[in-house]
């Protein structure tokens, strides 16, 4: 190796420090939303469309960031445990999605758990998210 670089700086790369900061704090949500049977993704899905009272596959994959493929897994999970429901569409490139009664009752009785984990989160890292 060339003494121009000098690679232990890549012990402390801030990409994979966020990236390990997200696993567990992924692995945190998820373990206060098990007992309801959600994982933080699917929380986060019915919470989006509590707020924006249904939306598309494609506008919800966009506002939670993540691809539409792993969302389409997430939904029809959701889907079927009676949660969230797919709308008729004249475009068939467009899969509208709402949150049923029971998606209702189940994002409700799981915010307390959310909250927690919230909370800690807050407290650890610090200030809003961004």
């Amino acid at each position: 190796m060339t003494a121009a670089i000098d690679l232990q700086l890549c012990a402390d790369c801030h990409c994979l420090a966020a990236r390990r900061n997200a696993r567990e704090i992924t692995r945190l949500f998820d373990e206060r939303l098990r007992p309801h049977g959600l994982r933080t993704t699917q929380f986060s899905v019915l919470a989006m469309l509590a707020l924006g009272g249904g939306a598309s596959v494609n506008r919800v994959a966009d506002a939670l960031g993540v691809e539409r493929t792993t969302l389409t897994r997430s939904t029809t999970i959701l889907e079927r445990r009676g949660w969230v429901k797919s709308d008729a569409s004249d475009d068939a490139r467009v899969r509208p999605l709402r949150l049923t009664e029971s998606g209702k009752r189940k994002l409700i009785s799981a915010y307390p758990a959310w909250k927690a984990a919230q909370d800690f989160v807050g407290e650890r890292f610090g200030g809003r998210p961004t």
